[in-house]
C-alpha cells in the first residue's frame, strides 16, 4: 500500500490526539479514579468497560471537548512530525465527530506551526456515523480512525479504512490496521528529501 498524501484523511481523538491518556489522567486527578490504564478501555463506550458513573465519563469527555488545551490533551507520538511533513506536500484533512470546531483549532494552533495549520483542512461534523459524506466531499480514498464501527461503515461506502490500533478496537474488525504514526509514515508517498 502506497498512499498519496492528498488521498488520506484522519480522525482526531484516538488518532492524532491522545484522548484516552487525558481521560485517564483527569479521572484520577479530578475524581480520584486512579486504578485505570489504557488497556482497561476495551470499549469505545468507556462507561461499558470502566466502573465509573456514566455522568462522570460524560463530564470528563465534555471537558476535553470544550477545552482541549486546558485539559492538557497531548498529541499521539509522531503525529505532529508526520502531519507537518505531509503538509509540505499537500493539504492534510482532519474530519472529527466533535461538534465544536474552535477548541480543535486552538489545539492544532498550539501543537503545530502556523505554516502547517494553514495547510490543515479541519471538519468538525458532530456525528461518528456520517463521516463518509465528508470524506467523499474531500475526495479522499483512505481514512484513519480508531472506532471500528466507523471503519466498517466507511468500507461499505467505498473508502479504504485504516484502523488506528487501540484497546477498544482490538478483536472487533478484520480491517487493515496501523499501530503508530511511524507505520502511517511508511505507507505514504512522500518526496525522497522529506523522508525521515
Amino acid at each position: 500500500m502506497q498512499i498519496e498524501v492528498e488521498q488520506i484523511g484522519f480522525d482526531l481523538d484516538g488518532v492524532i490526539a491522545d484522548t484516552a491518556e487525558a481521560f485517564i489522567r483527569l479521572a484520577c486527578e479530578e475524581y480520584d479514579f486512579c486504578s485505570y490504564t489504557l488497556n482497561d478501555i476495551t470499549s469505545f463506550q468507556v462507561e461499558d468497560c470502566l466502573n465509573m458513573p456514566t455522568e462522570l465519563v460524560e463530564k470528563i469527555f465534555y471537558a476535553i471537548l470544550k477545552d482541549s488545551l486546558a485539559t492538557g490533551l497531548q498529541p499521539m507520538s509522531g503525529a505532529v512530525e508526520v502531519i507537518s511533513q505531509m503538509a509540505t506536500t499537500a493539504p492534510v484533512t482532519i474530519i472529527t465527530a466533535r461538534p465544536l470546531e474552535q477548541p480543535v483549532s486552538d489545539w492544532l494552533d498550539h501543537h503545530f506551526s502556523t505554516e502547517t495549520c494553514s495547510r490543515i483542512m479541519l471538519v468538525a461534523m458532530g456525528d461518528h456515523d456520517d463521516k463518509a459524506r465528508y470524506i467523499h466531499d474531500h475526495k479522499l480514498r483512505y481514512f484513519v480512525d480508531d472506532r471500528a464501527e466507523t471503519c466498517h461503515n466507511l468500507q461499505q461506502q467505498n473508502i479504504i479504512p485504516l484502523v488506528f490500533d487501540q484497546p477498544w478496537n482490538r478483536g472487533r474488525h478484520q480491517l487493515h490496521s496501523v499501530t503508530s504514526w511511524q507505520e502511517i509514515h511508511s505507507l505514504l508517498q512522500l518526496p525522497e528529501n522529506h523522508s525521515s
